[in-house]
């Protein structure tokens, strides 16, 4: 079992409540990859492994089984448990996630570097990059992204605090 604390790996749901008798839970899975999911699926939370049995949508979330859970009072105390996978990798999805863009240096059009993201904020307009000196840059000024390494920018006058 690895430490899913590690920064490799990424969150992709959570344990809600017991749901039954027979020791399956309610999962609220924050990705759209559903093979989370799967049969025989390998998620890996602070507590240990969790081998995925069955699972099934339910009112906006999924009854999962899980091979180790055998029981509602086994499943209670599961409750809020996160759980954690490895990315998947499909070099033919180009879609963008917050782990490709925190740890990224973020350099204008100037190649003035303003600093690494530590955050993604969500707002209604345009999610939000927060930099490490808490600057947020809006991402419809984001031009050029190698996922974990560079993220150029063209920043309007004022977007960034003046440097000391």
């Amino acid at each position: 079992m690895r430490d899913p604390d590690d920064s490799d790996l990424l969150e992709v749901g959570r344990i809600d409540r017991a749901h039954g008798v027979k020791g399956e839970v309610i999962v609220n899975l924050v990705t759209d990859r559903l093979e989370r999911l799967s049969s025989g699926s390998r998620l890996q939370t602070p507590q240990g492994d969790l081998t995925v049995v069955k699972s099934r949508p339910h009112q906006h979330r999924y009854l999962v089984y899980f091979e180790e859970i055998k029981s509602r009072e086994i499943a209670e105390n599961w409750r809020g448990t996160k759980l954690f996978a490895e990315p998947i990798t499909d070099p033919e999805d180009e879609t963008l996630w917050v782990h490709d863009l925190v740890g990224a240096e973020v350099l204008d059009q100037h190649g003035v570097s303003h600093g690494l993201v530590v955050a993604v904020v969500s707002n209604p307009a345009s999610d939000l990059l927060e930099l490490e000196n808490g600057d947020l840059v809006p991402l419809t000024f984001v031009v050029d992204i190698e996922p974990q390494r560079l993220i150029s920018v063209v920043a309007p006058e004022g977007l960034f605090k003046e440097k000391n």
